[in-house]
């Protein structure tokens, strides 16, 4: 029997490898080579070590509560910010400067704190609640037609020459100071779009402020979810935010709001996003709970939601949902691509453990699900609905990143394959595939815990430039890999 190590990938996603599979993802994917910090007088950003300074143990209570329907989003706050042109100028001293707490005994010893927290649990048993007013009426139900889509023939696998980490984009000692200048100090994913002409939208999950300390998203001043915008086109040695949708001074706002009731619904998590003409739009996953298997989660729908102010606000649309049916629906977690008067979404149910499957839509129909066409056996079909896509790509696969290169006139797609322990690139000549097989981009032998693997719209030729998180570091990275 070989000997199997056991590697965390992700938020608690548990992987087993034997060493031949270790052996071989090592001589597959190039060495990483570290990148550096922004600023001369400031230590370059280091990985956290495997071993957290602190652990925090959840410890759930089960609470009982009578739960109204939820009430409208209020009108969210936003305020426009100057900020110094040098990165490393703290904007807001008088809110993000203040003594760090001295570590605790163990600490001093080399020993994990170890911090019990009490996490409610909630049975919520419907009740009444203020009257939310007339819902918009869904849109027009329609029928699309069944159309042939045959699949092209695969693509090789694309040759991965090189991969290095370029920057640290977030946190503390990051090419962007977030943990300064918008009180981002953890967070991850890192989702880009081109939001208009010269300008790149970065969303971003679950976010903490003062009091972070990782392994996760562990601290205070708790966020959703936070949207940076960028021009940089100069990725080389990082990718500089320009802003930050904000709420006050030096803080980031949350852009879309969750109940934050563990097993109601605790969180909402972008999932990708595109423009099409002055609107901006954003899948999201509502996610009822953390499991306790590694790797799982529960949602309750995958949604849209989208923006007409340039992303400062954003409203959920009520219709445009995928619920997640008996906890097995697909399109729960979703990458969505405009192409040629359609919008491709590419989805996964929840988990990062499920297969590929695909829809399509008119561009004039993204908020009508009715208008949806599946992918379903070389067909685009609205029968049977999301729940017969066939897969285009096999399980596992989680967090997609999906685009089309324009330039190579080639489809490429990149996830989590927790089989292989690795964030892995693969290409296809059409949406629906038949896909390449999967390049190893980079491993849990250079970044432990890894997850993510978003690709950078402005990604060309044999440079792409994607982002990863880690679990141990709860922070975002900005990676370049050379396509041979």
């Amino acid at each position: 029997m070989a000997a199997v190590g056991a590697v965390i990938v992700g938020a608690g996603t548990l992987v087993c490898l034997d060493r031949a599979s270790l052996a071989q993802a090592e001589t597959e994917v190039p060495s990483v080579i570290p990148g550096v910090g922004p600023c001369p007088t400031a230590a370059a950003p280091t990985h956290e070590p495997l071993v957290p300074k602190t652990v925090e143990v959840p410890v759930p209570i089960p609470v009982v509560t009578v739960l109204p329907p939820a009430p409208p989003d209020p009108t969210p706050a936003r305020v426009d910010m100057t900020l110094p042109a040098d990165p490393c100028a703290n904007p807001c001293p008088d809110l993000t400067d203040g003594p760090t707490p001295p570590p605790g005994l163990l600490r001093q010893f080399g020993i994990p704190e170890l911090l019990l927290t009490p996490k409610p649990f909630y049975f919520a048993i419907p009740g009444p609640g203020p009257d939310p007013g007339q819902a918009p009426p869904p849109p027009p139900r329609v029928e699309p037609p069944t159309e042939p889509a045959a699949r092209t023939a695969a693509r090789p696998a694309p040759n991965i020459t090189s991969v290095r980490e370029v920057s640290k984009q977030t946190g503390a000692d990051s090419v962007n100071r977030t943990d300064k200048r918008w009180q981002v100090e953890g967070t991850d994913l890192g989702i880009m779009w081109e939001s208009a002409p010269g300008r790149i939208a970065t969303a971003f999950g679950d976010t903490v402020g003062r009091g972070f300390h990782p392994p996760g998203g562990m601290g205070g001043d708790y966020r959703s979810n936070v949207l940076a915008f960028s021009s940089d086109r100069d990725l080389s040695d990082g990718m500089s935010y320009d802003s930050m949708v904000t709420d006050t001074r030096c803080h980031a706002a949350e852009v879309l709001s969750s109940r934050k009731l563990d097993n109601v619904e605790v969180t909402t998590i972008p999932t990708s996003g595109f423009a099409l003409g002055d609107r901006q739009y954003m899948s999201y996953m509502s996610i009822r709970t953390w499991q306790s298997v590694p790797g799982t989660f529960y949602t309750n729908y995958g949604g849209i939601a989208y923006s007409d102010d340039q992303g400062r606000t954003w409203t959920k649309d009520p219709h445009a949902r995928w619920d997640n049916i008996f906890g097995l629906a697909n399109f729960q977690v979703s990458a969505m691509v405009p192409h040629e008067g359609h919008v491709y979404m590419f989805g996964t149910p929840n988990t990062r453990l499920g297969a590929v499957g695909l829809a399509r839509v008119a561009e004039d129909q993204i908020l009508n699900t009715s208008a949806y066409q599946y992918w379903i056996d070389g067909q685009w079909s609205p029968v049977g609905g999301f729940a017969s896509a066939t897969p285009i790509v096999d399980a596992p696969a989680g967090e997609l990143s999906v685009r089309y290169d324009a330039d190579r006139k080639v489809w490429q797609m990149s996830y989590l394959d927790t089989a292989k322990a690795a964030i892995v690139v693969r290409e296809s000549d059409s949406p629906q595939g038949a896909w390449s097989l999967g390049s190893p981009t980079v491993t849990v032998l250079d970044h432990a815990e890894l997850y993510g693997g978003f690709i950078h719209p402005w990604s060309s030729g044999p440079d792409l430039y994607f982002t990863i998180s880690t679990w141990s570091d709860y922070n975002v990275y900005l990676m370049h890999a050379t396509l041979g």
